[in-house]
């Protein structure tokens, strides 16, 4: 096993983790979120998560990686032998997420190029089902590649494992000081235009505009910590893997303020170009803000276009920009989460950084080719549901609950992170993550399955989408329990030589 790599500069580590943290979802999730749970009174309660729940959590992820040096599986695996399983689980969350994140920058490679000639014409959802996705099979059915889709998919891959193949300092680092200010500047064009344009000021009021009523609904407070959670990569097994690069004296409690108020401020930058353009295209339909707000794919595949169509002049320009955008937010997002994989395959089998690449890398590229099919957009529905609500946020109440009520490890990680930051822990940290951080996750999933229980009564299969029971259990339940059993299936193999040795050395 090679030596572990480090991260170059200060600044290369916070980008990077700013990076992972910004992705598609700051885009197209973010804004319609806000505005469906109080607009601007909404940050209320999004400013208390990201202080109780979010930046706590970074903090405590940067530790466990710092403190034990290794990636997920190793450093829960140093914390507490048991606990292996449970990094391994984030890894392989993070793996199934990668299989199809890839196809969706791979979309936004294709509109990018569509935008120049407008190719997506005035029917901006029949171009994406019918004639890009070619979407002409039934759920749990694959068809044929779709070549439009596939060989983006294929550069997708190519620049994702060509940055991994170089290493932490010379690729990750190197890729992320390219990309993340690109993609602020990128931004920022496209939110100052939008903001310009007629009808924006009618947007940003509809985002902005407060409805205090709101903040006494508890759903709404769950609201805020589900985006805090899924915008921070908490949970992914990432922060810890980057963090585990950083250098024996770095300043954790700030690293984790300065990158999670960073991504914080590009959701903000992303509710304003928007809502801003959101209300140009409200005034071009003559109907108000309200009925043109969308998010996830539709927002960004469907509405978008739309807009770019009415823009009144450069149309073909802001779309690639805006494309562009979501290309650069989605490839530092992929980088991140695929590191987890390779940095656990390594340390595990003793593989160099190249044999993990590829292996790791390698499995998540050809798997990934079932959402490049004419019915893959079924299989990435499917996939990213259950993966993210019952992977991700499972994981995430689980990590915490191990290790503030079982393990009581938060005491250890607070001497570990006030011996080498300048802000230090106080009592609140640790109230934090013992209390209102567990609860909170908790109630998220209780009233997950609560709301899954509920739809099967109000759709004629009881399933999801309405999809078949077959298929929601492949497509679904399999995905998400794939990503635990296999986790535990890992901890059987034995830990390579060299990092069994490494744990003796650091015990004794």
């Amino acid at each position: 096993m090679e030596n572990r790599a480090q991260w170059g500069t200060r600044a290369g580590f916070i980008l990077a983790a700013v990076g992972s943290a910004i992705g598609l979802g700051n885009i197209w999730r973010f804004p319609a979120v806000a505005y469906e749970n109080g607009g601007g009174a909404f940050f209320i309660p999004y400013l208390f998560a990201l202080l109780t729940a979010g930046i706590p959590l970074l903090v405590m992820e940067f530790t466990i990686g710092h403190k034990y040096r290794g990636s997920a599986p190793l450093s829960f695996f140093k914390m507490n032998r048991k606990t292996e399983w449970l990094g391994w689980w984030a890894v392989l969350v993070s793996f199934v997420i990668s299989t199809y994140y890839a196809v969706i920058i791979a979309w936004a490679i294709s509109y990018s190029i569509f935008a120049f000639n407008l190719s997506w014409g005035d029917d901006t959802e029949g171009f994406l089902f019918s004639e890009y996705l070619q979407l002409s099979v039934d759920p749990g059915q694959t068809g044929s590649l779709v070549p439009g889709v596939l060989i983006p998919l294929l550069i997708v891959w190519l620049v994702t494992l060509g940055v991994l193949f170089k290493g932490v300092k010379k690729g990750i680092e190197v890729a992320n000081k390219i990309f993340i200010p690109t993609l602020v500047v990128l931004f920022l064009i496209i939110v100052i235009r939008a903001i310009t344009l007629p009808g924006a000021a009618e947007g940003l009021q509809t985002f902005f505009a407060p409805d205090f009523s709101a903040i006494m609904d508890s759903s709404v407070w769950v609201a805020a910590y589900g985006q805090i959670f899924f915008s921070l990569s908490i949970a992914f097994a990432i922060m810890i893997t980057y963090s585990s690069y950083l250098p024996k004296k770095s300043d954790l409690t700030n690293n984790a303020f300065i990158a999670g108020f960073g991504n914080s401020s590009f959701e903000l930058l992303a509710g304003i170009g928007v809502f801003g353009a959101l209300g140009f295209m409200a005034s071009q339909s003559n109907v108000p803000v309200g009925e043109v707000v969308s998010g996830g794919v539709g927002l960004a595949f469907v509405v978008f276009p739309q807009i770019i169509n009415e823009f009144p002049a450069l149309n073909g320009l802001f779309g690639f920009l805006f494309f562009a955008s979501l290309v650069l937010a989605g490839l530092s997002s992929l980088i991140s989460i695929s590191e987890t994989y390779v940095a656990g395959l390594s340390e595990k089998f003793g593989l160099s950084r190249k044999a993990a690449v590829g292996l790791g890398g390698g499995l998540a590229a050809l798997i990934s080719l079932l959402f490049a099919t004419q019915g893959g957009l079924f299989f990435l529905d499917a996939a990213d549901y259950f993966i993210n609500q019952f992977g991700v946020a499972f994981v995430g109440l689980v990590e915490v609950v191990v290790i503030a009520w079982f393990l009581r490890k938060l005491g250890d990680f607070q001497n570990h992170a006030n011996g080498i930051s300048d802000i230090r822990l106080g009592g609140w940290w640790k109230i934090c993550l013992g209390g209102i951080t567990p609860i909170v996750l908790g109630f998220m999933m209780f009233d997950l399955f609560k709301t899954n229980l509920l739809k099967q009564f109000e759709t004629e299969t009881g399933n999801y989408e309405g999809y078949t029971d077959g298929f929601i259990l492949f497509g679904g339940w399999f995905v998400a329990a794939f990503a635990l059993v296999v986790g535990f299936f890992m901890t059987l193999k034995r830990w390579d030589a060299k990092a069994v040795d490494e744990v003796k050395k650091e015990v004794s």
